[in-house]
């Protein structure tokens, strides 16, 4: 593969601990984790560009309207000298995910902050359903993930056992960890997983 380089609006300062967000959509409780209702089976998974800022406002507006959407969030604690705060940030700045049928589009294009969907070739280009659903796991879990600047090429591996287990990336070494970088190539944007490097195999 409801994953984290964009050109942040609202970088994480450095050396601020990061931890997973086990909500990955925008619901109105806390602990609600469950999408949306599912569109005919038409439907695909697109990536919707916001307008800057717009990912959570869109996100419950979409909700509002029973379309399913997904937003992945990661928390990141930021300390100051007499205090700290935890914040849940929008793990791609600048996206939002929907699940529509191409002809309902139009739907979500006039909605405040909606911009437009990726398209290819001049037509809206659908993401792979595995690669939404691994990054929902992904968030889901108990490793840590932030955001990371997009890699295409690289060293290949699998995840084999663990939390992570079946996630497929690109492996990165960053002083004394090992992390997995997975990629949207789609947007153009990718997330690195921290993980055990006995757990990975090569791809």
């Amino acid at each position: 593969m409801t994953i984290h380089g964009l050109a942040h609006r609202s970088p994480v300062s450095e050396g601020a601990k990061l931890q997973p967000r086990t909500q990955a959509e925008i619901m109105p409780s806390p602990d609600a984790r469950a999408l949306l209702p599912i569109e005919p089976s038409a439907a695909s998974w697109y990536a919707l560009y916001t307008a800057p800022r717009h990912e959570k406002r869109l996100a419950q507006q979409m909700q509002q309207r029973s379309i399913t959407c997904f937003l992945p969030l990661y928390r990141s604690v930021r300390r100051w000298k007499d205090r700290r705060k935890a914040l849940d940030l929008v793990l791609f700045p600048g996206y939002v995910f929907v699940r529509i049928a191409p002809q309902s589009r139009l739907q979500v294009l006039q909605l405040p902050g909606a911009v437009r969907i990726v398209t290819f070739n001049g037509q809206p280009a659908p993401l792979p359903e595995h690669e939404i659903e691994g990054l929902r796991s992904r968030l889901s879990s108990r490793g840590k993930i932030e955001p990371h600047p997009y890699l295409r090429a690289g060293r290949r591996v699998r995840v084999q056992r663990g939390p992570m287990v079946g996630l497929e990336g690109v492996v990165l070494r960053r002083k004394d960890c090992c992390r997995v970088v997975f990629s949207i190539d789609l947007i153009k944007r990718s997330v690195a997983v921290e993980v055990d490097e006995a757990d990975l195999v090569a791809a």
